[in-house]
């Protein structure tokens, strides 16, 4: 079979392997759609385990089961997620899934970026879904990252009436966008570097937009009734945006780090304001296997709107060009890899 093997962002490279064999307790994916997150792009977590097929965001069909399996059977329409938790553990017992040693070590063989895929007998049990089938394989490749937002927004307390500032409008700030929106937020306001990625942020139910250059806190009083936001998403790494995130929230709100920044990072915070002012923080990374089936039912509803998150469709041999066309930004919000065209 083929895959994209990744050496660095700016070599990947197609190249055969053989097709994964199965075991009794597993099965085999055609992976017919594969989304290449920005996580796929960080070379200072990536590099000291390459070559490897990278691709976590995938869905396809059953083309083999293994003898003991069950629950899927040859045809079946699905989504897999290649982080699972053990679900008895200290951490999943209290709620706290990602925090999983077994989360953290799961995953799928090769990668999403390949033809087809071996599933594990863990994530057979606990990491597949199948799919309705008025759900296209393109628009399941949203499940596990709409998953991951559905879990930050849970763990972060969001309430119907909070104003909503998103920082950052890539693909996963839009699907903040649009889960706070469902969710009925009071006021969405977006704020990004990007002209074009402001106007899509528009587009998906932000209420206002603010280009991250500006003065964005004298603007979010301007447009919410002289405050600052409730509930403060921060989808993006950079520091002075990690940094910025504590001057644009109101008192009382609450700051979700959603993006990992590098692992040099480190961030300076005004220790008294932050404790006068009764702000929460938190993070949050991966999600449930629950937080993963909300998500698949808010793609089959249309609640949130994946398909036209869509930018760009590429064939295997072109991951290497998504990889760029992502690193770059510009227009491109979500990439497709389609190994089978």
């Amino acid at each position: 079979m083929k895959v994209a093997m990744y050496y660095k962002n700016a070599d990947v490279r197609l190249e055969e392997m053989q097709v994964p064999e199965i075991g009794s307790e597993e099965i085999l994916i055609r992976v017919y759609a594969s989304g290449i997150c920005g996580s796929d792009l960080m070379e200072w977590y990536r590099l000291p385990k390459a070559p490897l097929v990278l691709g976590h965001e995938i869905a396809g069909e059953v083309v083999e089961v293994g003898n003991n399996v069950s629950k899927f059977k040859t045809g079946d329409r699905v989504i897999a997620t290649h982080h699972v938790p053990c679900n008895t553990c200290y951490h999943c017992m209290r709620g706290n899934h990602s925090s999983c040693q077994t989360l953290r070590s799961t995953s799928f063989d090769p990668g999403g970026f390949s033809e087809y895929i071996r599933i594990p007998e863990i994530n057979v049990d606990r990491g597949v879904l199948r799919l309705p089938d008025d759900v296209t394989y393109e628009e399941a490749s949203f499940v596990e990252p709409l998953g991951c937002v559905v879990r930050g927004q849970r763990l972060a307390g969001f309430q119907m009436t909070d104003s909503v500032l998103v920082m950052g409008s890539g693909m996963t700030g839009l699907l903040h966008i649009q889960l706070a929106k469902a969710q009925g937020a009071g006021r969405i306001i977006a704020t990004d570097l990007n002209d074009y990625k402001l106007k899509v942020a528009k587009d998906f139910g932000a209420d206002i937009t603010i280009h991250a250059d500006h003065d964005v806190a004298s603007n979010i009083k301007e447009v919410n009734e002289g405050r600052l936001a409730d509930f403060v998403v921060v989808c993006v790494g950079a520091k002075p945006v990690i940094e910025q995130a504590f001057d644009l929230v109101e008192p009382g709100g609450t700051i979700l780090f959603f993006a990992p920044s590098g692992p040099d990072t480190n961030i300076e915070i005004p220790f008294n304001d932050l404790w006068w002012s009764g702000v929460k923080t938190l993070s949050s990374y991966a999600a449930s296997p629950s937080d993963l089936a909300i998500a698949l039912e808010l793609i089959r509803s249309k609640r949130v709107n994946v398909a036209d998150m869509v930018t760009h469709r590429l064939p295997l041999s072109e991951t290497g060009t998504g990889f760029r066309m992502v690193e770059e930004g510009g227009d491109s919000i979500k990439i497709i890899v389609e190994p089978h065209k």
